[in-house]
């Protein structure tokens, strides 16, 4: 039996399953999208990738949500279940599993659009004023000599605090000033408190021990609603004019306010604000370990040095002793010496003087004889040289009127007076003529000499 065929009368169309889902994804996207939707964050999670899984959930239902990385870079929050958050984003379908989906592309807490938008007039209003420029921030002290504490009594962030401060910095005192931080009355509070810090910065107090070196101004996290006191406009200059630097730790990691923007450094939660302004105890006392061990090192250097100096002078001067004893040596030495030597001259004296008295007689005698000696011969040439002796072998002395001695006949002329002096007297004589050898040999007859040859 053949099979009948289907009857060509129209009737409902037959999808496939893939195409059903692509065409309900068509009318979505043609029919909502975009969307915003306002609901409660459930099953938050992020996955390695950086993509953003959750539902969103009212009374009435709930909506599968995927944010991925690209957007979820942007957030400037972490959700967490329970969040009422409003998201802008498009309604798709997820075909594999015909899910519908909603593609977030932008996701804030719900309710704070107008506050948020706010917010950011606010902030650049004062950012223009100069407010936020990193020129006038500063540094943070190294060792505060106390730290100034805004925040509220009964906060979460006073107690967070106050533990990381005692067990990092314990020694340092902390100035709690108690302010409300959220309500109305907060800001003109928070503003308060800070000025009273601001005197003990500027002044220091009879009734502290030191002055307030920096100020933490802190609170837990919370919504825009909870942490809009922190951006009350005269709370942000109040803290521009701090006489000392100012630490802000408001909120979680990503929760911003304008009182961030005006402190001088921003902590991303109370405590790191704490740990920020009180380096730990035992770096320092580690700190000071090191250097104790590093100047007793110096030191022990130095001795070490200095020791060997000592010891190299004291072997080269020796003991003080010792060298008394060899300059006493050397003086005796010398001493002996000495008197050797005076010894040795009085020895030599002795025999000179010995030598001396018996050569002295004999060289007088002998010096005395070779005068005799030596007269003798000098008398026996002046009697050789005596006129008399000469006068009495006949000869005559004669000096003319005048007493002086006529030695030439060339002397006289005829009728002069002389004297002769004899060996027994003197006689006066008158010179008749005087003939000098001259006179005679020119008259004297010249010989004839013998011809030459031819004469």
């Amino acid at each position: 039996m053949s099979a009948r065929p289907f009857p060509s009368t129209p009737g409902p169309r037959v999808w496939a399953v893939g195409a059903l889902c692509h065409a309900v994804a068509d009318a979505l996207e043609a029919r909502f999208n975009p969307v915003t939707v306002t609901g409660e964050i459930s099953g938050f999670s992020r996955a390695a990738s950086g993509h953003c899984y959750f539902s969103l959930k009212d009374d009435a239902g709930q909506l599968r949500s995927a944010m991925f990385r690209r957007a979820a870079s942007l957030l400037d929050f972490t959700p967490r279940d329970g969040d009422q958050v409003e998201v802008r984003g498009r309604l798709a379908v997820y075909e594999p599993r015909g899910d519908l989906q909603l593609v977030v592309e932008s996701l804030r807490r719900a309710g704070q659009g107008a506050l948020f938008e706010q917010f950011l007039q606010r902030k650049a209003k004062l950012e223009a004023e100069g407010l936020f420029d990193p020129q006038r921030k500063r540094d943070l002290p190294v060792m505060p000599r106390a730290i100034g504490l805004v925040t509220s009594l009964g906060a979460a962030a006073l107690h967070d605090v106050v533990t990381a401060l005692r067990r990092r910095a314990p020694h340092i005192p902390v100035v709690l000033a108690p302010a409300a931080v959220q309500g109305a009355s907060a800001p003109g509070e928070l503003v308060r408190a800070l000025q009273s810090l601001y005197a003990l910065g500027r002044n220091g107090s009879a009734n502290e021990a030191a002055p307030v070196d920096v100020i933490l101004l802190v609170r837990g996290g919370g919504s825009i609603e909870d942490l809009w006191a922190f951006n009350d406009e005269t709370l942000a200059r109040a803290i521009v004019q701090s006489p000392v630097p100012v630490v802000s730790g408001i909120g979680h990691e990503t929760d911003f306010t304008i009182a961030d923007f005006c402190a001088d450094l921003r902590a991303p939660t109370p405590t790191a604000a704490a740990e920020l302004v009180s380096a730990s105890r035992d770096l320092w006392l580690g700190a000071l370990d090191l250097m104790e061990q590093r100047l007793g090192d110096a030191l022990g250097n130095r001795i070490d040095q200095l020791s060997q100096r000592l010891d190299l002078a004291a072997s080269r001067l020796g003991r003080p002793s010792s060298a008394v004893g060899r300059q006493q040596m050397r003086l005796a030495h010398h001493a002996q010496r000495l008197r050797y030597a005076m010894r040795a001259r009085l020895d030599r004296a002795a025999r000179a003087q010995a030598d001396l008295a018996v050569a002295l007689p004999q060289a007088l005698v002998h010096a005395s004889e070779r005068r005799e000696d030596r007269l003798e011969r000098i008398e026996s040439r002046l009697r050789l040289l005596d006129p008399a002796l000469v006068l009495q072998r006949g000869y005559a002395w004669l000096t003319d009127a005048q007493g002086r001695a006529v030695t030439q006949a060339g002397m006289l002329a005829p009728g002069d007076k002389v004297v002769a002096r004899l060996s027994d007297g003197s006689a006066a004589l008158t010179v008749d003529g005087a003939d000098t050898a001259q006179r005679k040999a020119r008259a004297a007859p010249r010989p004839r000499t013998r011809p030459t040859q031819g004469e």
